[in-house]
């Protein structure tokens, strides 16, 4: 069987790819380990358009349930896409680690993105409950509270800006002795009274019982730790693209995401389209990657017809 379309990653992007990719029609085939995209550990999410507050699973379930609504499409999960080949002239042939092949004459990746984790005791443990990966998301939860931002970087510079309007205190952790974020963020984040800097420090453990009361930190100049209490900790310390399985097909930025012509969310590759945090593209929001995800499902349809004649 060559499918029309074969739609890879079941956050907002993929799910709104195939919804409009079975209202067109197209013989849709969707892969997906999951549900859980990274939003699903949010403890509400307030910036959904249309929907005042729901919760991070239940946000993950409601996607889910519209997706498999949809007549028309073949839905396979607990697969993880493993490579992509050209297969002149039917298109693509797509690999899964179940060691399963399937043929398919475009493709739509949302394979989303994973952010780096510091991999220290308490992290994994306090996830929703204190840990954050998202400030623009999960900020006003935050509100007169005591928080922590691991990193130096823009994303770091950024979350404190977000932060700014709600929490009391904002303690920027930084492993080196300078920031690197663009200097006009770093002009406005230390500006700001409610901001410190703790320079040449390093993040050993996020404590607590039920959720965060506070870090332990060290010294990388000294060797030495110190305990602090806070309500947050908020890890900004970048993110990595799931594109391993096309860095040797499609054109890659130097920080994996796949580049995009933006008008239409077509790769380098004719026939293969993606949206959300896979791409350059350079918002990583849900109403974003979802937007696309139509533009990805429009434009594979639109492609399919011209090579109809």
């Amino acid at each position: 069987m060559i499918y029309d379309v074969v739609i890879i990653g079941g956050g907002p992007g993929g799910i709104a790819a195939g919804v409009y990719a079975a209202r067109k029609r197209m013989k849709t085939l969707f892969l997906t380990e999951h549900f859980n995209s990274q939003s699903t550990v949010s403890a509400s999410i307030e910036n959904w358009i249309g929907t005042e507050t729901i919760a991070g699973w239940e946000f993950g379930q409601a996607l889910e349930k519209h997706l498999r609504a949809q007549e028309g499409i073949e839905i396979v999960t607990g697969v993880r896409v493993t490579g992509i080949t050209e297969n002149a002239p039917n298109g693509y042939v797509i690999e899964t680690d179940k060691g399963e092949q399937y043929e398919s004459k475009t493709i739509i990746i949302a394979s989303g993105g994973r952010h780096r984790h510091l991999d220290v005791p308490g992290e994994e443990k306090f996830v929703g409950k204190g840990v954050v990966y998202c400030s623009t998301c999960d900020a006003p939860f935050f509100r007169a509270k005591k928080v922590a931002v691991v990193g130096g970087g823009n994303a770091g510079l950024e979350a404190v800006e977000d932060l700014l309007p709600y929490a009391d205190e904002v303690l920027l952790i930084v492993r080196s002795g300078e920031l690197k974020g663009d200097p006009v963020t770093q002009d406005k984040v230390l500006a700001s009274p409610k901001v410190s800097v703790s320079y040449h420090t390093l993040t050993e453990e996020i404590l607590g019982e039920d959720k965060v009361v506070g870090v332990r930190v060290k010294d990388a100049e000294t060797g030495e730790s110190r305990t602090i209490d806070l309500d947050g900790v908020f890890v900004e310390i970048g993110m990595v693209p799931n594109t391993e399985f096309v860095k040797d097909l499609l054109d890659l930025n130097p920080r994996g995401e796949i580049i995009l012509d933006h008008r239409t969310k077509a790769t380098s590759k004719p026939g293969i389209f993606a949206t959300g945090d896979a791409t350059d593209a350079p918002y990583k929001q849900n109403n974003i990657s979802a937007g696309d995800g139509v533009v990805a499902a429009l434009s594979a349809y639109d492609y399919l017809r011209k090579q109809k004649g």
